[in-house]
């Protein structure tokens, strides 16, 4: 439906004949314009333009118009040229009033891309850029004054900046010194209005995360002791921003100012505070704050990266030193022998003996066990630092298996270059953070040298666990698997401190291990035979229509989706869910993430189930075979779908977790007839199938069922013992 608007002294005409779907879809757009026009008796067609009567206010063009569904309200208005004309001039305006409502509403427009480039070509970002360069000082006067309407004017013209710069037309390399330096002044006043300050650092942090040079102007201006205030605030979204803004700073920095930084973020207490202030204030956290604590404790344990690469030079004196110091802490050596041929041979074999008995595999030179790479150094940093911190608990770890002679020492040297590297693995130590997972440990924000904790609680587990299995050296990958089974299991509970993450693992001992193992292995190892076999094959179409009927009633729910672009400077949502008689998709978007479900009528658009074509996943997605460096991510590439339908026409998703990406291809999947091939409905089908099984067995519990039925026994030589009972 097309709805247009016109002046009260002009004549009524008659309304423009209604415009049906498919001659519509068919004929140029400027000619649907021009007849809309002339139903209204409107004069000069090409200053108007089509637009969505919704909230996006979003402009209809040739390249988006096929997404137009039936029944969707469009409106009459200004053709973008002629309103970016219009705006331009306007925000130019001499009277304050005027200025304030043009910037409001350019603010408004500027997230249409169609807007935004015929004001862009207009030279807007231009003009917006010298307005914040000089016009604020040509307001400053009336600042004091006039401090709200100087405030709100400074906002909208960053948000309108934000939003031009946000759909990717202009590169970021065009900004002045003098514009940065502005820009930088906001973040680094102690008094400055909230909408200014999160735009000021969304603007910083995308200059630094899109252009070499600006990073290094960026570097020069900001520093983090000037960040640091506003992570002691109250504002989570300032929090998270600022957070952001280091993130940025952190990732774009070279590899050797990378530790300098550290050492400054050190120096400054960071951690403590967003301790502090961030994860154990009086709130919940957010998604997107959680996302910034997850890139930030990424880039922090990268910074182990290069010792974990780097090769033991056997040579190295200093590097054999540490080598020398573990055995020193250990065993206390007496002062070296004289340096005679004798005495040289006596040490050597001193040296070998003690070697041996902290656990290196070469015994001669153990220089050589730390020239795989990973864990490379690291394994060695972390021996000396459990040496030198927890030395009781070296000191006795060593010398209670030195001592033994029954082979069941526990390796301290090579347990720790096992656990070193497994460690580097589970916290994917090198790799760059995801763009769509929150997955941080509070526990590791509670200690400035939190890998190393982490490191020193775990060796002494492994000591443990091994003499709980009474190991010896054939079954050292064994430990190790428990090991990983017992940490793995541990951080899943996300221990808000490193005292809580020991105190996880001394509930998970062997024993424990050894019971939730068998539990889990019943399905698969007590319901192997012949009948049983048969009885999950009756069952399984029972409990997948089951799973099937899960999945759609989860799509009936619906889900939110983020928008996702080169950079999280701003959450953008959509929310997708199926009709409760599952013949049509409803979706749209929102202007923050929604509490509960959202009604159906919310949702401006439609997408008839019988329309869809296809479903793809991963590589196969349009969005994923754009360029760009998140399209390339291999954990946005897991959690990726889309939706083929028409002609040329797809819906694209970047689920929010993997939990939700598997229930949506399922339940897409259910909608074409295809077979729902997720891990989640393998999972849900191992267990729904046990816990029949289960059911349907009580009755023969410590019954041994046979594997072959029983033979059917003879007919008998006469019936007499059949009667009717009437």
């Amino acid at each position: 439906m097309v709805s247009g608007r016109q002046s009260s002294d002009r004549r009524e005409p008659s309304p423009p004949p209604p415009l049906s779907c498919d001659p519509g879809q068919k004929k140029p757009l400027s000619a649907i314009i021009k007849e809309v026009c002339d139903g209204w008796s409107l004069a000069n067609h090409e200053c108007f333009a089509l637009q969505h009567a919704d909230s996006s206010n979003f402009y209809i063009t040739e390249k988006n118009r096929n997404e137009i569904k039936n029944g969707t309200i469009l409106r009459l208005t200004t053709s973008p040229a002629q309103n970016a004309q219009q705006l331009h001039e306007r925000i130019q305006s001499s009277s304050m009033d005027a200025k304030l409502e043009a910037l409001k509403d350019l603010a408004s427009l500027s997230r249409d891309v169609t807007f935004a480039q015929e004001f862009i070509n207009l030279d807007g970002i231009c003009l917006l850029t010298q307005m914040v360069e000089s016009g604020t000082e040509r307001y400053q006067k009336l600042q004091k004054i006039m401090k709200p309407c100087f405030g709100d004017m400074l906002s909208f013209t960053l948000t309108a900046f934000v939003e031009l710069m946000d759909h990717g037309i202009v590169s970021w390399d065009t900004f002045s010194v003098a514009f940065i330096k502005k820009i930088a002044s906001f973040v680094n006043k102690s008094a400055m209005d909230i909408s200014i300050l999160q735009r000021s650092l969304a603007i910083l942090e995308s200059m630094v995360l899109n252009s070499h040079d600006l990073y290094q102007k960026v570097a020069q201006e900001i520093t983090i002791g000037q960040l640091i205030p506003h992570l002691q605030g109250t504002d989570q979204e300032i929090q998270t921003y600022t957070i952001a803004v280091i993130n940025a700073l952190f990732l774009k920095a070279p590899d050797e100012r990378r530790q300098e930084m550290a050492n400054i973020l050190a120096q400054k207490q960071l951690r403590s505070i967003i301790l502090t202030h961030v994860i154990r204030a009086q709130r919940a956290i957010n998604n997107e704050m959680a996302h910034q604590l997850y890139v930030l404790q990424v880039l922090t344990f990268n910074l182990l990266e290069d010792r974990m690469m780097t090769k033991m030079d056997p040579q190295d004196q200093a590097q054999r030193d540490i080598i020398f110091e573990l055995r020193r802490i250990a065993f206390d050596a007496e002062s070296e022998p004289n340096n005679s041929s004798g005495s040289m041979e006596k040490r050597k074999s001193m040296y070998t003996r003690d070697y041996k008995k902290l656990g290196f595999i070469n015994h001669v030179n153990p220089a050589m066990d730390f020239t795989q790479t990973p864990p490379g150094m690291l394994a060695l940093d972390n021996m000396l630092y459990f040496a030198k911190h927890h030395q009781d608990a070296y000191i006795r770890i060593v010398l209670e298996n030195s001592s033994r002679e029954d082979k069941h020492e526990c390796p301290f040297g090579r347990s720790s270059i096992e656990l070193t590297k497994m460690l580097c693995e589970i916290l994917k130590v090198g790799e760059l953070p995801s763009e769509t997972c929150n997955d941080f440990h509070p526990m590791f924000f509670t200690h400035d040298r939190s890998f190393e904790e982490f490191f020193c609680i775990c060796i002494q587990l492994l000591n443990k666990t091994w003499k709980e299995m009474r190991a010896t050296s054939e079954d050292f990958n064994k430990v190790m698997q428990v090991v990983k089974e017992q940490v793995m299991r541990a951080l899943t509970t996300k221990p808000s401190s490193l005292d809580q993450f020991k105190s996880k693992l001394q509930n998970l001992s062997y024993t424990e291990i050894l019971k939730i193992r068998q539990s889990e292995r019943m399905n698969q190892e007590d319901f192997q035979s012949r009948p049983i076999l048969e009885l999950k094959e009756k069952i399984q179409p029972e409990i997948l229509e089951l799973i099937k009927q899960q999945r759609l009633n989860r799509l009936v729910e619906g889900t939110c989706f983020r928008k996702l672009n080169c950079r999280r400077r701003q959450d953008k949502f959509w929310y997708c869910r199926l009709s409760p008689n599952h013949k049509v998709l409803h979706y749209g978007d929102l202007e923050e993430s929604p509490q509960g479900e959202v009604p159906h009528d919310s949702l401006q658009d439609k997408l008839p189930v019988a329309d869809i074509k296809a479903v793809v996943t991963g590589k196969d997605c349009p969005h994923m075979k754009e360029k760009g460096a998140l399209k390339q991510n291999k954990e946005v590439l897991e959690l990726a779908f889309s939706i083929l339908y028409d002609s040329n026409c797809q819906l694209n998703f970047i689920a929010p977790d993997k939990h939700e990406y598997c229930i949506w291809t399922d339940g897409l999947n259910a909608l074409l007839g295809k077979d729902m091939m997720s891990e989640l409905t393998r999972n849900d089908l191992d267990t729904l199938l046990s816990m029949e099984i289960k059911l349907r067995l009580l009755d023969l519990e410590n019954i041994q069922i046979p594997d072959a039925p029983p033979p059917i026994p003879k007919e008998p030589s006469n019936y007499d013992f059949v009667y009717d009972c009437n």
